[in-house]
């Protein structure tokens, strides 16, 4: 028999099963739930205390279950947080030094280096490809020696805690289709993200908060015109309980949070545990796999409104600890806000955290706007880093730092005095650290003209596979079947970088 037929026929004996019997899983569902609200009612995580120079996380309870054969092996890291910087930041100022550039400033990228390479529409049709040197010169940080722009000092104080990949790749040459690549798999949107591909498999340890959270925030001049789509981190056809949960940086950090006038928790409690009995009854009758997550979703939300606060409370964060991530760190719906949020909630059992910063796209504003985007995100960068370390949490997250492409060598505009720099996805550069990775390491290498990868190229693919190798995870094994097909994150490719594991 075709497997689609058993498969068919399968959900239809499990239907009928649910629907005759009184122990079905619905009930069951609603039977777990209603014992875990009954031991947690009316009360909340409590509140961290101070411990010498950082303040301890607060307690958690209970947890949200993945795959029953996850993990595969025993994986380095247990959490990630994921610092997207939307718009492309140029590898070539901030990442990959090349003294060829500023020797030969002004003169044409020769043809035998392009090839070629595609490239936007906004400079495929070139005549001249002037080389532009980056804008501050490159220097050497940490007892690694780890070159890096001189415009990214705070990262440079953490060079000998991360993991430099220099010879990232892509065939994406726009925005869009770039991060659909990265955290989906494929460059159409339709697919799940990472973070529900590892909520999916992995669960989490935390029941009041969701497994996979994700924030977005601008540069400060809102120079950028990218949008942050939800499919960059929704479950496609995975169940949507996996999708991640974007909390907002105004007004509160999740609709709806508080009860309306009038209404008490309690009451509130009544009216779920009713809603819960009804969608359970759907949920036996029907077997629908959506009605199982509105169940679970609602009773997150509950369980929201006592942990959120809490999450934002940041009045037991040491003077010390606010200072590290800068100026903006109090500042809602800024990044550095944003990094010190990711720490508090993989602290209280969060898997995947996402943050989302857009403003990397300098076509024309290179030379003031680039300065500007690493001054909002350079200190929270490595604040994050060294404040995990601090707490003993750095070898256990893992923290990727990067965006969809780089910048290309050339200058874009006026060919005699250039103002900006194009897309450029057939080399780039990102990092990674803690979680396993090999510390004040640079994997990989380009051309004289950071053009082509020229030692260890590392393809998206491979990226996403390596993520979640360090998570215990085998990317071929974690599969989903829809449409007749088995999917997973990296397609049909990847393969784990191992240059880049401790």
């Amino acid at each position: 028999m075709h497997p689609d037929l058993i498969a068919n026929w399968q959900r239809v004996t499990r239907r009928q099963l649910f629907g005759r019997s009184a122990q079905g899983i619905g009930a069951a569902a609603l039977a777990w739930l209603t014992r875990a609200d009954a031991a947690r009612a009316g009360t909340s995580a409590a509140a961290p205390k101070v411990t010498g120079d950082v303040a301890a996380p607060p307690p958690r309870h209970g947890g949200q279950p993945g795959l029953p054969s996850l993990p595969h092996h025993r994986g380095s890291a247990k959490r990630v947080i994921c610092l997207w910087q939307g718009g492309g930041p140029s590898h070539v100022d901030l990442f990959d030094p090349k003294p060829v550039l500023v020797k030969m400033a002004g003169q044409d990228i020769p043809e035998s280096v392009r090839g070629t390479t595609r490239l936007s529409t906004m400079s495929s049709g070139y005549k001249k490809w002037p080389i532009t040197p980056p804008i501050k010169p490159f220097q050497r940080y940490g007892q690694s020696g780890m070159e890096l722009g001189g415009l990214i000092p705070h990262t440079g104080s953490v060079a000998d805690d991360i993991c430099l990949v220099r010879s990232m790749n892509t065939e994406a040459v726009n925005h869009a289709p770039g991060v659909t690549f990265f955290m989906t798999g494929a460059q159409v949107p339709g697919r799940p993200s990472m973070g529900a591909w590892v909520a999916y498999g992995l669960g989490c340890d935390a029941s009041d908060l969701p497994a996979f959270v994700v924030m977005t925030s601008s540069d400060t001049a809102k120079t950028c015109g990218q949008l942050f789509y939800d499919y960059y981190w929704g479950s496609g056809f995975l169940p949507t309980r996996h999708q991640g949960v974007r909390f907002r940086g105004v007004g509160d950090p999740v609709p709806y949070l508080n009860n309306p006038a009038g209404t008490s928790r309690a009451s509130r409690r009544l009216l779920l545990d009713d809603l819960a009995a009804l969608n359970a009854a759907h949920l036996a009758e029907y077997g629908d796999p959506e009605i199982d997550t509105r169940i679970t979703q609602y009773e997150m939300a509950f369980n929201m409104q006592a942990s959120v606060p809490d999450l934002l409370d940041f009045s037991t964060e040491p003077k010390h600890v606010l200072a590290m991530y800068g100026p903006d760190v109090l500042t809602k719906g800024s990044f550095a806000n944003n990094c010190l949020i990711a720490r508090r909630l993989i602290e209280r059992g969060v898997r995947f955290v996402q943050l989302m910063h857009s403003g990397w796209d300098q076509h024309a504003n290179l030379f003031t706007q680039l300065a500007q985007q690493c001054k909002d995100t350079d200190q929270p960068s490595a604040a994050l880093v060294k404040d995990l370390k601090m707490r003993g949490l750095l070898d256990e997250t893992l923290v990727v730092w990067g965006g969809e492409f780089g910048r290309t060598p050339f200058g874009q505009g006026d060919p005699a005095k250039p103002a900006g720099r194009d897309h450029f996805g057939r080399t780039y550069s990102m990092w990674m650290a803690g979680g396993g990775t090999k510390a004040g390491h640079v994997h990989g290498e380009t051309d004289e003209f950071a053009w082509n990868v020229a030692r260890d190229p590392v393809h998206v693919h491979d990226m996403q596979a390596t993520i979640l190798h360090l998570l215990g995870i085998d990317h071929e094994a974690l599969t989903f079947r829809y449409q007749g097909r088995q999917f997973r994150l990296t397609d049909v490719h990847g393969k784990v970088v191992k240059g880049v594991l401790a």
